[in-house]
């Protein structure tokens, strides 16, 4: 026995499943979250512009 056929045996590559049977609802979903996904892009953008939510809490000082 060579050290080559030692450990584990790979299994055989399947062959990719095609993405063309799809049905109406899983089409429709896809597009709810693709859109669900464009307002959550456009909130992140409109909340960086505000700036940091913080600065009325209690503040440390630091010091010990």
């Amino acid at each position: 026995m060579s050290g080559r056929e030692g450990g584990k045996k790979k299994p055989l590559k399947q062959p990719k499943k095609s993405n063309k049977d799809m049905d109406e609802d899983e089409i429709a979903f896809k597009q709810k979250q693709k859109e669900d996904q464009k307002k959550l892009d456009e909130m992140k953008g409109k909340a960086a512009q505000k700036g940091p939510l913080t600065g009325g809490g209690i503040k440390k000082s630091g010091k010990k």
